[in-house]
């Protein structure tokens, strides 16, 4: 849902600076199948008791981990593309609290109950936890649940949506304040050996 949101905001955004959304098509990312991947794994991994099957909590969180080093690799790629390194870095700084917590992403229980979530034990890939290792980048902060989006968020979920806002502006060719003329985002082939294409 975040990265849906950053998605919606980077549109807006662009466009207030004198970008164009057509120009979203000239967009090609590097090894974008890994991102279909990462995806569908975690579909498969937490099926939200919307779907007909259930996964072991060992297996989801193997595959969660499979995804999101699919994510961080799809990132690495596609480091020419502006606002890619960052969302990068917020990919990592989640994986790292994963893996320093056992698997999960710890979330603060203040921060659970003022975004309306109670539960006990593990609730997809996320469970409460009041002294989490790497505390500061669990999941920490909260928007309350009558809010579009609210949910939990962490320095991870932050970095991953500013890395979005900036990647889709930059896209539609923004005109960023205080950085000279806006410069048309570089266009990637798509697949790990694809180099870089010039558009005219």
């Amino acid at each position: 849902m975040v990265l849906l949101l950053a998605v919606a905001v980077g549109i807006a955004a662009g466009w207030i600076l004198g970008g164009r959304l057509s120009r979203l098509a000239d967009l090609r990312l590097r090894a974008a199948w890994l991102f279909y991947v990462a995806i569908g794994l975690q579909i498969v991994a937490f099926p939200s008791e919307t779907l007909p099957w259930s996964v072991g909590d060992r297996m989801a969180i193997g595959m969660w981990l499979l995804s999101y080093g699919c994510l961080v690799v799809a990132a690495a790629c596609n480091l020419r593309v502006r606002g890619a390194a960052v969302v990068g870095l917020g990919m990592a700084s989640n994986l790292v609290a994963v893996l320093a917590n056992g698997g999960h992403m710890p979330g603060l229980p203040s921060a659970l109950r003022a975004a309306g979530h109670v539960y006990t034990g593990a609730h997809n890939n996320e469970i409460a936890a009041g002294h989490p290792h790497v505390a500061w980048l669990v999941d920490r902060w909260a928007v309350p649940h009558w809010i579009p989006g609210g949910n939990v968020y962490s320095v991870g979920d932050v970095l991953i949506a500013v890395g979005a806002v900036v990647m889709v502006s930059a896209a539609m060719g923004a005109r960023v304040p205080f950085t000279g003329r806006p410069r048309r985002q570089q266009p990637l082939e798509t697949g790990l050996a694809g180099g870089p294409t010039s558009t005219p």
